[in-house]
């Protein structure tokens, strides 16, 4: 999972996405607290405007500014409350806050002309709020912070009368605290998609069998084979599992060692992932040489005919190892169930069923398929 040096973001669009996803609780609740404590921000500090400028039209101006930006705030907060699983969404959001937020303030010192060195104080305090406090991608994020510290500055040059070495000392500032933001908010980014990266390797681990990458008889068993038969149920679809076995493994294992038997079932294990398809079907190791297919939106005679083009292959194809050719073949049981007509019990003993079709193919020979319809 490699992450783009710059823009911090992982370089495939697929496992960014996913990261997204899963960060996406997380986000929603650092915006909610983000959005209402800028929204109270902007409120609370209206008082500066009367401190500073007494009563008149310019503080009518102040405090509508304040309200409006506060107003934007919130109805984003409202609408993320309405759209909590947009991840587009999120980030428009995001964006819509930090723009409304640094207009807003920029307006403010605008209308306040002769503070701005105290403004210098609030832009930083902004540009770190921008940076690291409102969940955001980076490149936007530079974007906005940049934009509105040069704004800035090109109001404080306009209207603040201030030194040429004054003006030359803030913007100076101001470009360290834009350089700090963004190392910060670098850090973090690239922080939380090392930890996620992290995760799925654990996650990886505990759901596939370390020596094949196929899926372990656990996941199957918690996860895979309930959700694939609720999926079925749901759509009044086919499914078909097909278990296989390599024949007489135990003599490969003793001809050959144990190295020899692994380099067999890895590659037998390759055999039926690049044979299936890929993120739609699922091949889990079942026991020591057994193998389990669960194909969704497949029939009895596409399972038949899958197992068929698979233990042909095999038989075809012997196994390289340290200079030797092993020769194997496999045996495969298939059992099927069509939602649409079959009874709910059908499912029930699926597995058992190809298990048993499995055995029957043992014991007529071997290196054969034996399929059967479940109703």
């Amino acid at each position: 999972m490699k992450v783009a040096p710059l823009r911090c973001e992982f370089c495939d669009a697929t496992t960014e996405s996913e990261f997204l996803r899963h960060q996406l609780a997380m986000t929603h609740a650092q915006l909610r607290v983000t959005f209402l404590f800028c929204a109270l921000f902007y409120l609370c500090f209206a008082a500066t405007d009367l401190i500073w400028v007494g009563y008149s039209l310019k503080t009518c101006l102040l405090v509508g500014a304040r309200i409006a930006v506060a107003a934007v705030v919130l109805t984003c907060l409202a609408l993320l409350k309405r759209r909590p699983d947009s991840i587009p969404f999120t980030r428009v959001a995001a964006n819509i806050v930090e723009v409304a937020g640094a207009a807003g303030f920029l307006l403010i010192a605008a209308l306040r002309p002769t503070e701005f060195s105290l403004h210098a104080i609030s832009m930083s305090i902004v540009v770190i709020v921008l940076y690291i406090y409102i969940p955001n991608r980076l490149i936007y994020a530079v974007t906005i912070a940049a934009a509105a510290t040069a704004f800035f500055m090109l109001l404080a040059w306009q209207l603040g009368g201030m030194p040429t070495l004054e003006l030359a000392t803030m913007a100076s500032l101001l470009a360290l605290t834009n350089v700090f933001g963004y190392v910060a908010a670098r850090r973090y980014q690239i922080l939380w998609r090392e930890e996620y990266s992290a995760q799925m390797v654990l996650k990886n681990l505990s759901v596939r069998d370390p020596l094949t990458g196929c899926y372990n008889r656990r996941h199957l068993h918690e996860q895979l084979l309930e959700t694939e038969i609720s999926r079925a149920q749901r759509y009044r679809l086919s499914l078909t599992v097909i278990m296989s076995d390599l024949d007489h493994f135990k003599a490969v294992n003793d001809t050959y060692g144990h190295y020899g038997g692994d380099a067999v079932l890895q590659r037998f294990a390759a055999l039926l992932q690049s044979m299936t398809r890929d993120s739609i079907d699922s091949v889990v190791r079942y026991g020591g040489e057994e193998f389990l297919l669960i194909l969704p939106e497949t029939d009895l005679a596409g399972g038949e005919l899958l197992a068929e083009r698979l233990r042909q292959t095999l038989a075809d194809t012997p196994v390289d190892h340290e200079g030797q050719q092993i020769h194997v073949t496999a045996s495969f049981g298939v059992a099927s169930v069509d939602f649409a007509s079959s009874t709910h019990e059908a499912h029930d003993n699926m597995i058992a069923a190809a298990d048993e079709l499995l055995y029957a193919a043992k014991n007529s020979g071997r290196n054969r398929v034996c399929a059967q319809q479940l109703v």
